[in-house]
């Protein structure tokens, strides 16, 4: 008898709650009974924590994505320094150098009150291998950013051998000079005629380097 009342029991369960889901309006939820209102909010609160977990992970996604990529970049620019790093001693000694060699090259360059003891120079190179100047015109003076540049017409009449002497001596003077747009033809007596522009450089100074530095683009910003 206890066994059969349980199985009434069960099945009038079962009946009371299969009755509460019948005639449900879709319309109004809120006249629901208990249980199909109860199962109803606890679909939609399982729906709404599903789709806030979702849009979580696709937004760490994302995340985790940008700091890859950052991670990426933060490691590329670590092993350039630890490289800078390790040649240090070694950029240094370099740097050094640069500077020793930039030196030397700016005490090849004469100053301004100097350019007429170069200018000598250049005149008794020609004349100490016996040439004939024909033509020394100085030109007007180009300043650049850091230096000077004097352009010399030069034409000079001479033998073969001491031609090619003075422009050995040229090259070989204390101070920078060039030769250059040189043209040699043939002159009366068997001579040779040479004729040629010789650049002289100087470097500028102070007063010269500001007003340079003042009258360029980025001076003027």
């Amino acid at each position: 008898m206890a066994t059969a009342a349980r199985k009434f029991d069960m099945a009038a369960l079962q009946e009371k709650l299969t009755s509460q889901f019948r005639g449900l309006n879709p319309n109004d939820p809120s006249v629901w009974p208990i249980v199909p209102k109860t199962l109803l909010c606890l679909a939609v609160t399982i729906a709404i924590v599903v789709a806030l977990w979702f849009l979580w992970l696709t937004t760490s996604a994302e995340e985790l994505q940008a700091e890859e990529a950052k991670e990426i970049g933060l490691r590329e620019d670590y092993k350039k320094k630890l490289t800078q790093a390790v040649n240090l001693d070694a950029l240094r000694k370099q740097r050094e150098q640069v500077q020793q060699y930039v030196t030397q090259l700016e005490k090849q360059l004469p100053s301004k009150a100097e350019m007429d003891a170069l200018l000598s120079d250049i005149n008794q190179a020609g004349l100490g291998r016996s040439l004939n100047f024909d033509l020394f015109r100085p030109g007007s003076v180009s300043v650049r950013e850091y230096y000077a540049e004097l352009p010399i017409a030069v034409k000079v009449t001479g033998r073969y051998h001491d031609i090619g002497s003075f422009a050995s001596d040229i090259a070989h003077l204390s101070r920078i000079v060039t030769l250059n747009n040189l043209q040699i033809a043939p002159a009366a007596e068997g001579k040779l005629s040479l004729e040629a522009t010789a650049k002289t450089f100087r470097y500028l100074d102070q007063d010269e380097v500001s007003a340079q530095r003042k009258s360029s683009p980025k001076g003027k910003k």
